[in-house]
């Protein structure tokens, strides 16, 4: 079996090649891609010859569904996602396999062994990819939860028990509202598109859930001080720019 496998994280990419080859060690890994741009480029040139795609939803550059709705692929999809539940009706609607981050074994065995069903079902349907982004991309392009990276092991954690994310030295932490701090692979910018509304981007380097925030206070040229409810050891600072934007979000949270 020839499979493509769509991920920008790389330590999950490894992990699903891995897991993938454990429990089919016949299967042939053909590429790993990272981006929607990499996928358009790649199936412009090589799409009769894969039998089966994993693909994440969210990438670095756009939605993976970008890639299907610009190339004609006859290979069937399996999505691994983090979405939450509202969002894989989007899936159920048409047809197309799904398995949740983090994946187990289980789940892997289970995707691989509706490969055949899958792929008569995908070569019978046409399925309207541009439904799906708008669909994405109006109603729910944010997720329930992130994927954390401890050691050897990856695991989700909720964002309604996440104080703030923030930068440090170009990597991503954050920490939660019990003051656990862990480091993820996503840049703060893509942090922020998947967010829910209650998290505001204070500034270049601190991303906040309203429910972490403890008070606010007046700082040096009419800046904002924001003081948690967790131990942080940055003050973190609103512009004044951002001031009055801040102060409106925080009150509708």
């Amino acid at each position: 079996m020839r499979i493509v496998i769509i991920e920008d994280e790389e330590f999950t990419a490894t992990d699903l090649v891995d897991t993938i080859c454990q429990v089919e060690p016949d299967t042939q890994i053909v590429s790993v891609l990272g981006s929607v741009k990499a996928g358009i480029k790649f199936f412009k040139k090589n799409t009769e010859t894969i039998d089966l795609i994993f693909s994440d939803i969210q990438l670095g550059d756009g939605l993976s569904f970008e890639i299907f709705d610009a190339v004609s692929i006859s290979s069937p999809v399996v999505f691994c996602t983090a979405f939450n539940e509202y969002a894989l009706q989007a899936f159920k609607a048409n047809s197309i396999d799904y398995v949740l981050k983090p994946f187990s074994q289980k789940s892997i065995v289970n995707a691989l062994g509706k490969y055949k069903s899958l792929k008569t079902s995908f070569l019978e349907n046409n399925f309207n990819y541009s439904a799906i982004i708008d669909l994405f991309r109006k109603t729910n392009q944010k997720s329930n939860a992130i994927l954390v990276y401890q050691k050897d092991k990856i695991f989700p954690i909720k964002f309604e028990n996440i104080a703030l994310f923030y930068i440090e030295k170009e990597i991503t932490y954050l920490i939660t509202l019990g003051n656990q701090k862990y480091t993820i692979k996503k840049t703060l910018d893509e942090v922020e598109k998947i967010s829910p509304d209650n998290f505001y981007r204070a500034n270049r380097q601190h991303l906040l859930n309203s429910e972490a925030i403890k008070d606010i206070s007046q700082y040096f040229a009419r800046k904002l001080a924001v003081s948690l409810k967790i131990s942080y050891k940055e003050k973190i600072i609103i512009s004044k720019g951002k001031s009055t934007d801040f102060l409106s979000w925080l009150s509708e949270s």
